[in-house]
């Protein structure tokens, strides 16, 4: 050891407590010792009185409490995502919600405005549809057009069950396919939703649709029913 080491100051640290931890018992302050009396184990000066112990002393504290704010980050982390994909689903809701309820009040407006539209026609029919009717009526087909409802049916339309209604039938060989030749009320939808069916006549074809043509190629004796040919 050198000059130098020995001169320099040792640092020491003095147990001025007054009751013993080990024992429990009191102290005797080092001034009031009697002279030759070694002081107390507890007030012994040594620079490693408090060293900490060195399994305790190896513990990665630092590793720990870095593993441990990484758990809680990824717990909010995991949190966080729940909540946001729960209010995502929840708003998507609410607007679904909000668009059913708007397109029901609609269509039950429209609903009501139907009679008064049949009453339109058949004004319009008799030539009647003149002067502040004519007004009226225009206002009230511009409700349904500002709702998005059209009307549909038109004689010569091919009649199709999910949007008529038949009440009359007949026949005629005019016609190939079932067609909807008289159109008594008209129907309407809003969208690809039908809100009411249209009453009307439907005319079918008089007679069946003619059997194929034979394929090309084949003889009388390949013809179902054919007999032998004559000798």
């Amino acid at each position: 050891m050198s000059q130098q080491d020995e001169q320099a100051p040792r640092v020491v640290i003095r147990d001025k407590r007054r009751i013993d931890p080990t024992s429990g018992a009191a102290r005797v302050p080092a001034g009031d010792q009697p002279a030759g009396t070694a002081p107390e184990q507890g007030e012994q000066m040594s620079e490693h009185a408090h060293e900490m112990p060195a399994d305790v002393a190896d513990q990665p504290v630092d590793g720990v409490v870095v593993d441990d704010a990484a758990r809680q980050l990824a717990e909010r982390t995991e949190d966080l995502q729940r909540v946001t994909a729960e209010y995502a689903n929840y708003r998507r809701r609410v607007e679904r919600d909000r668009v059913l309820v708007v397109d029901q009040a609609a269509e039950r407006f429209a609903g009501q405005l139907f009679p008064i539209v049949d009453d339109i026609e058949r004004a319009r029919d008799h030539g009647d549809l003149t002067g502040a009717f004519k007004v009226v009526a225009d206002r009230v087909l511009g409700l349904l057009d500002g709702l998005g409802v059209t009307s549909f049916g038109a004689p010569g339309d091919p009649f199709d069950p999910a949007l008529h209604e038949a009440v009359l039938h007949d026949t005629s060989p005019e016609v190939t396919e079932p067609t909807a030749t008289t159109v008594l009320r008209p129907g309407f939808r809003r969208g690809d939703r039908v809100l009411r069916t249209a009453m009307v006549g439907v005319t079918d074809p008089e007679s069946p649709a003619p059997a194929a043509a034979p394929v090309a190629g084949s003889t009388a004796d390949d013809q179902p029913g054919a007999g032998p040919a004559a000798g």
